[in-house]
This record gives structure tokens, C-alpha cells and sequence, in this order.
């Protein structure tokens, strides 16, 4: 039996269309990591090879069982030498309730890639070498994807669309889909729960707050607001109005980045997004979605990349996050506002100091070898659209030497504690702080001051 299932797939094999190397396309630097990639074949899957495909994914969460069928089906899908497949089976492995199940969809996918476990994380290390090699993904794809997340995610069936996504980095982070309407009373299960209109405070009345407490700063029209990180921790994205302006303001803790959008700023027609955490990733930055439109947005970019907003072309603006301590920030604004301890829901969390200390937890792939992946960078846009990072440590030595800090239109500036970049004429730019990581990999061709 298991000689004719491998004279099948080689024969499948055979009428694939010719194969493409990508190992020339790859930087030195992924190669010298991750190694040479696998040939990758194009086209479509073979009918023998896409009925596999069929039993060990589709069939397999219809009957909620595994038999033979299945096993012959992998053994089929591993001895294809098709690379392409190994998406398909990282994504199955988030979910595997079986221990004998997810060791035999790794070891297929370590097969199809030709490499090797010495490690029990092989859902991350068939990941990262998934992205940083960029295997493309078969035709058909995403529709075995949406099968998978459907099944086991409640509400992802108005999430896993087509659209200006790549679907194939994006993973589920551990937690479900927060779909409640907007300035809702309760507080979700098992979701990471935005909080609207939050409740705020003056700056006398946060005794609970340390003057060294990290807070994550944004000023609107001369009205300033605090908003703590043991606090955004919890909630990881906030709806807000600010200095009459409506603000959509994520945080991802994997990336150590703290944005602000204005969602006021979209189309004529177009509804306010109310931004929600949908529990995805992609390359460990969290995935939000406008809970009216269920569109998709590119977290880091402020793009809607599916759904109604994307075909409108919503680009959310951002406007600037100071990262700062709070002692300096109520020193500089001493009007300032504070969200409510409430907020936190009782959770004193420090992902940076610890679950996130020794670098990413979720796979990113290759990164950008010219910072280390955790050393946090200010990042802006210039006008002319070029993206640029500033390493924080340096630039806060060479502002507070008193040097000047400039890369075409932009310049930095020392402010409440910590930096922000301003135009030529001193206009807000927009500028946040983030992981090396999470920046270079979302601005692939990103410049990188030097000092």
C-alpha cells in the first residue's frame, strides 16, 4: 500500500508546472538562518494531490474524526514535494486536539521543507521558515484557511475574505474575536476587550498611579490624555474622542507599539470604524477590524485591506504617541486626563518585562539584521512618504547633548518625557514607538537613522 500511495504522488508530481527556485531572491542574511529553501513548484494542485487536501482538511472537521482515509491522504501530501502545503498544515496545528495529530502534521510539513525539529515549538519553527523563505501559498488556499479558523473560531466567517491581505502569516493569537457593539455595558469572554468612551480622570485624582509608571501620551487640539500602559496591557485598543477629535487607539504588546488613528478623518458615506481586536496576528502584530463593516485593517499601516472600507480606500491618518513615564507627562500637561484604574479590570499585567522580554512569542519570520528585534526605534512617515526609524537610546542621547536630529522633512524633538517628530514648520508628523521587529517587517524598505 505505501509503495503505490508514493508511486501516486510522484506521479502527481510529475505534472506539476515547472518548478521555481526562490533561494537567489532570499537576502544572505535568511540564508545564513533559515538555510536554503525548498523548490517550489507553480500552478494548481494536481487532482489527486487537492483531493488530499480535501480529506485531511475539509472532510476531517466536517466528521470531527480521523481515520485511514486521513492518514493515507498525509502521507500523500508529505511524499508531494510541494512546499506550498505546509501552510495549510501550520494552520491546521494552532487547532490539533491530539497530541499523535499535531506530531504527524509537523512532521509532513518538516518533510515538505526538509527541515528538522530539536525543539517542541514546531509550530513556530515551520512559521518562521514559511515567511522567512516566502513560500507562496496554492491556489485555493485561503478557502481551506477559512474552513479551518470558521470551525473552531466563532465569528471569522465575515473576517476570512479576499482582499489586500496576506493571508498566509496571518495565525490565530489564543483569544476570540471581540464583536460587541460599540460602548458595550459587558465585558467579553475569553476576548481582548476594547474599551469605548472610556472613563477618565484628572491628573490629582490618580493616586493609584507611580510617578515612574509608563504611560502612553497623545495631545489633540491642546487637550492631553494619559493612558496608561498597565492599562492598554488589558485592553489593547481603545475608541476615544480627544480634543474633538474621534481617535482609534491600538496597542499591541508583541510589538511594543501604542498608535493613534483619527476615525473621523474617512470618506463621505462612511461610518465611523469602531476598531475591535479580532484575536488574529500577522507576523506577531495583532489584527483589528472595524466591528460596523467587519473590514479588515492593517494594524501597523492604518489601511483597511478588506471589506466595505477597503473598497472605499480608507487610510486611517495617525496622529503622535509619546512614550513616556507619568510623572514627566502631568509635569508637562498638568491638565491632563488619566483613564480610571477601573479600566485595568483588576489585571496588573507587564508583558515587556515578561512574556515578551526575550523577544517575540508568535513567529515573525527573518528580521531585519541591522537592529537587534527587541530594541525599540520612533518611527515616522516623511512627507514625501519614505519611511524612516530612529533608535531610541541614540536619539535620546544626541537630543538631550542638544543635537539636532533630522532625515528630510523630519525632525526630532525631546518632549514630555519623551520623542516625538515634527515637520520642518513644527507640524505633528505622527510618530509612535515600536520594536525594530514590528517596524521594519511592516515597512520593508524602511531608512534607518544612524545618527
Amino acid at each position: 500500500m505505501l509503495r503505490s500511495i508514493k508511486a501516486l504522488s510522484l506521479a502527481a508530481l510529475a505534472i506539476f508546472s515547472p518548478i521555481i527556485a526562490t533561494a537567489d531572491e532570499l537576502p544572505d542574511y535568511v540564508i545564513a538562518e533559515f538555510g536554503a529553501p525548498p523548490a517550489v513548484p507553480d500552478g494548481p494542485l494536481p487532482e489527486a494531490l487537492a483531493a488530499a487536501v480535501q480529506t485531511v482538511f475539509h472532510d476531517t472537521l466536517e466528521n470531527s474524526a480521523w481515520g485511514r482515509d486521513q492518514d493515507i491522504a498525509l502521507f500523500e501530501i508529505a511524499e508531494s514535494g510541494d512546499p506550498r502545503l505546509a501552510w495549510i498544515i501550520a494552520d491546521m496545528m494552532r487547532f490539533t486536539w491530539r497530541l499523535e495529530f499535531h506530531n504527524a502534521l509537523s512532521n509532513s510539513a518538516g518533510q515538505l521543507l526538509g527541515i528538522e525539529f530539536d525543539s517542541h515549538e514546531r509550530w513556530d519553527i515551520i512559521t518562521d521558515h514559511l515567511i522567512a523563505w516566502d513560500i507562496p501559498a496554492y491556489p485555493g488556499y485561503l478557502d481551506t484557511k477559512r474552513t479551518i479558523f470558521t470551525r473552531f473560531l466563532p465569528g471569522m466567517e465575515r473576517i476570512f475574505v479576499e482582499g489586500d491581505i496576506d493571508w498566509r502569516i496571518v495565525s490565530w493569537g489564543g483569544v476570540l474575536i471581540d464583536d460587541r457593539p460599540f460602548d458595550p455595558e459587558e465585558i467579553c469572554v475569553n476576548c481582548i476587550p476594547a474599551a469605548d468612551n472610556p472613563i477618565v480622570t484628572r491628573a490629582h485624582n490618580a493616586w493609584w498611579m507611580h510617578d515612574d509608571d509608563v504611560v502612553f501620551g497623545i495631545e489633540i487640539n491642546g487637550e492631553a490624555r494619559a493612558y496608561p500602559r498597565r492599562i492598554m496591557e488589558v485592553r489593547e485598543m481603545v475608541n476615544d474622542t480627544l480634543g474633538g477629535r474621534d481617535l482609534g487607539i491600538p496597542y499591541c504588546t508583541l510589538c511594543g507599539a501604542m498608535q493613534a488613528y483619527f476615525t473621523d478623518d474617512v470618506p463621505e458615506g462612511v461610518e465611523r470604524p469602531v476598531l475591535r481586536t479580532s484575536g488574529l496576528l500577522s507576523r506577531s502584530n495583532k489584527v483589528m477590524y472595524d466591528v460596523n463593516s467587519y473590514s479588515v485593517f492593517d494594524t501597523f499601516l492604518g489601511h483597511a485591506v478588506t471589506g466595505p472600507l477597503a473598497d472605499k480606500g480608507v487610510k486611517l491618518k495617525q496622529a503622535t504617541v509619546i512614550t513616556t513615564d507619568w510623572g514627566t507627562w502631568k509635569e508637562t500637561y498638568p491638565e491632563t486626563t488619566i483613564l480610571i484604574e477601573e479600566l485595568a479590570l483588576g489585571r496588573d499585567f507587564d508583558f515587556r518585562n515578561n512574556r515578551d522580554a526575550n523577544g517575540p512569542i508568535f513567529p515573525v519570520g527573518d528580521v531585519d539584521p541591522r537592529l537587534a528585534v527587541h530594541d525599540d526605534v520612533i518611527g515616522v512617515i516623511t512627507n514625501a512618504g519614505t519611511p524612516v526609524a530612529f533608535p531610541l537610546s541614540a536619539a535620546l542621547l544626541a537630543l538631550r547633548a542638544g543635537e539636532e536630529i533630522a532625515f528630510e522633512d523630519i525632525r526630532l524633538e525631546l518632549h514630555a518625557g519623551g520623542i516625538r517628530a515634527v515637520s520642518a514648520d513644527g507640524q505633528d508628523m505622527g510618530s509612535h514607538q515600536a520594536f525594530w521587529f514590528a517596524w521594519s517587517q511592516f515597512h520593508p524598505n524602511t531608512e534607518l537613522w544612524r545618527g
